[in-house]
């Protein structure tokens, strides 16, 4: 059966030809470019699609010249046209031209165009390899003062010592929500209690372990580092204590002896790097990995190099800093306004970062001796005895006075880290396009926030990722989110896209199951009360089925799997609530985690757009024989859906398994099995539901005939949910 003569057509005429646009396709991916990373010198076969004898011409475009494209295979539904190149030192850009008659057509990353332009061209970077292990891994983010205190011993004590002019404060309940002022507020969350729940990290199938920073840092951020060579030991060990602590009132740390003991002293640090080289065994044991967060843009006034704190003046045991005296061995590490004899001791005329003097920015450009000691440390913390497996890398962008600076020192890191530990990613953090630091020669890939938070947060709730406003526009828009996905995307490469973090919630934003109460607000006007009522639990369920299905490595934020709200930062930085947690939307966490992780295609297969609509999507992922269809409704009513799963090469022959089902309720993990009818899955989608479908079936799961459901219509015996099963 010929199945594309019953596709409905609604493009317009050229001369009554006409080609069939639903059915081109081509991707980065290893079904459609062999291999899929090349190396230089290597045998390169793209691969472009078109329906079955519809076309006239295939040609692969590359600059100027144009070279014609043979069918090489060809199934029930498709023909296939390929070129095959020897890769050299440049990278390639190419797209296709697809002729009928008089009517002619391009195809790139954004898909179909009519106009012929190389902005979004396919790239081949020859040896860019993004490691295997991070493309679609389940990672999970821990900001560790919130997660879990596995040692009392090392907390942070009140009145410790000052930060940014007030004593410390130790919070001793934990259910207490932050402050608007929380960056001295410490609830005592430790590594140690990282790992006594690495048990139940491993059960929500998380491969990939990603730290906010656990360096030597006054903050509970920890993105002002003090000491990058060591450990915080309040993260770690103190095996040496003892001291006295400013006063409730004190305005400076002259007094505070007990944190210069505990965050300076040779025993603390050694004993907590030691103690981060055993933990980090400890999660390679159980087949999990962990990045680290670097911060290289800015240091802290704490930092040792800077030393306008006088920590390190006050311990004696080290060279002093560049604020305390000119001839620091530090000084070219900061650029000082006033660099007159007179400026010192204690010269306060450094740049701070975003003008901020408790954030000093690191000079670079006016010190090789920087530069090396920041790669020296970019190579220890991936190399053994401490062995992490990457960095994900803050504000990397603004790291120097220039771009081209940046771009310099990035490729100088990324040569570091990679020689140290070749399998080693380098994630950033980054707004706006990506494309010029994804070459191959620096990041290995980002943050997804425009290719994938944003555009989900839109889609599903209308509002911006800090909760600061609603679009109306945007909200339920089907065709701008496949639109906004499909341009951001595209200046990324593939290996960058499926290494990607995949967040619907991050310590800067609003958790995202505040977002779909659809409030404009943050803590200082509205409260934390206010950032849990009216959720809808249901959306919530919508967007984690988008993540794990979506291209890119879906990234949990610690308690987002166990229903924890809050505003943008700080409130976005509650305590897990051990013994509070949702069970039911962790059980979905996990079941879908197992489906992300059994289903091949959804870990490294193209994606294709199948349907848009008000409150609908639909796509598609595929990889070698198998397929996936996702099918997400908002609507506020149940609907019937058609789905067009022809274009993915389903066949009526094929069977498709659902294995898991969202609805406003909750979930149905049992497996149910469709037709295919004319190239079309007919489904009856209930009010603020997800579903997800996979061919071939059973390779996967039992197929019963009593499972199947008739012309997309459930049983009339009504299916009853079965509890969710961990996959």
């Amino acid at each position: 059966m010929d199945l594309i003569i019953n596709i409905k057509e609604e493009k317009p005429v050229k001369n009554n030809i006409q080609i069939n646009r639903d059915a081109l396709f081509s991707a980065e991916t290893q079904d459609y470019r062999m291999p899929a990373e090349p190396d230089i010198h290597d045998k390169v076969v793209v691969r472009m699609r078109t329906a079955k004898d519809d076309v006239d011409h295939v040609y692969y475009i590359e600059g100027k010249k144009e070279t014609e494209m043979k069918k090489t295979v060809s199934d029930t539904l498709f023909d296939y046209y390929e070129h095959t190149m020897t890769a050299g030192e440049e990278q390639i850009l190419y797209h296709f031209k697809i002729v009928k008659g008089t009517e002619v057509c391009q195809y790139n990353r954004l898909g179909v165009s009519d106009q012929d332009t190389d902005q979004f061209d396919f790239k081949i970077t020859p040896g860019f390899h993004t490691p295997d292990w991070a493309k679609g891994a389940v990672m999970y983010q821990i900001f560790v003062d919130r997660f879990c205190n596995g040692d009392p011993t090392n907390d942070v004590q009140s009145c410790e010592y000052v930060y940014i002019g007030k004593p410390v404060y130790q919070v001793k309940d934990w259910s207490r929500n932050p402050s608007t002022m929380d960056v001295g507020c410490f609830y005592g969350g430790d590594l140690q209690g990282v790992w006594d729940k690495l048990d139940y990290i491993k059960s929500l199938g998380v491969e990939v372990i990603y730290l906010n920073p656990v360096f030597v840092s006054p903050s509970n951020h920890k993105y002002d580092c003090q000491d990058y060579e060591h450990i915080d030991p309040h993260f770690g060990k103190i095996v040496k204590d003892g001291g006295s602590m400013v006063d409730q009132n004190a305005a400076d740390n002259t007094k505070a002896e007990r944190y210069v003991v505990r965050s300076a002293d040779r025993e603390n640090l050694e004993a907590s790097d030691a103690f981060f080289a055993e933990f980090v065994k400890e999660v390679h044991n159980r087949g999990m990995k962990v990045i680290l967060d670097g911060v290289f843009n800015h240091c802290g006034s704490f930092n040792k190099w800077l030393d306008a704190e006088q920590i390190y003046e006050r311990s004696g045991d080290y060279e002093p800093g560049a604020y305390i005296s000119k001839d620091s061995p530090y000084h070219s590490f900061f650029h000082f306004h006033d660099n007159s004899d007179k400026a010192w001791p204690y010269n306060r005329t450094y740049d701070g970062w975003w003008g901020h003097d408790t954030l000093p920015k690191l000079n670079y450009e006016g010190s090789d001796k920087l530069v090396e000691y920041i790669l020296n440390v970019a190579r220890k913390w991936v190399s053994p005895p401490y062995s992490a497996d990457g960095w994900r890398l803050d504000v990397a962008a603004d790291l120097g006075h220039t771009a081209e600076y940046n771009h310099a020192f990035w490729k100088s890191f990324r040569k570091a880290v990679k020689e140290a530990n070749p399998q080693a990613l380098i994630l950033a953090e980054h707004y706006g396009d990506p494309s010029g630091w994804l070459q191959g020669d620096e990041w290995d890939s980002i943050m997804n926030y425009d290719a994938f938070m944003e555009p989900v947060t839109w889609f599903l709730t209308g509002m911006e990722k800090h909760s600061d406003s609603y679009n109306s526009g945007l909200y339920g828009n089907g065709q701008s989110f496949f639109d906004a996905m499909a341009y951001h995307m595209s200046r990324m490469q593939t290996n960058t896209v499926f290494t990607a973090m995949n967040q619907l919630s991050n310590h800067d934003h609003s958790r995202f199951l505040t977002r779909t109460n659809q409030v404009v607000g943050r803590i200082g006007n509205m409260g934390p009360e206010r950032a849990s009522e009216n959720v809808k639990k249901c959306v919530m369920r919508e967007a984690v089925m988008i993540q794990m299905t979506w291209p890119g490595a879906p990234t949990l934020y610690y308690g987002d799997e166990t229903g924890v709200c809050g505003w943008t930062d700080p409130d976005s930085r509650r305590t897990y609530p051990w013994g509070r947690e949702d069970l039911e939307l962790m059980e979905f966490h996990r079941y879908m985690a197992g489906i992300h992780k059994r289903l091949p295609a959804l870990r490294k297969g193209a994606v294709k757009p199948l349907f848009a609509a008000n409150q609908q999507i639909s796509y598609g992922r595929m990889w070698g024989k198998y397929q996936t269809v996702t099918i997400i409704s908002n609507l506020p009513q149940p609907t019937t859906m058609e789905i067009p799963v022809w274009q993915l090469g389903v066949t009526d022959e094929v069977i498709l398994g659902r294995p898991i089902l969202t609805t406003e309720e909750g979930y149905n993990a049992g497996i149910l099995f469709y037709y295919v009818k004319d190239g079309i899955l007919k489904v009856r989608m209930p009010a603020y539901s997800g579903a997800v479908f996979t061919s071939h079936p059973e390779d996967f799961y039992p197929v019963l005939r009593s499972r199947f459901v008739e012309d997309g219509e459930e049983a009339k015996e009504k299916e009853r949910p079965e509890a969710a099963a961990r996959s």
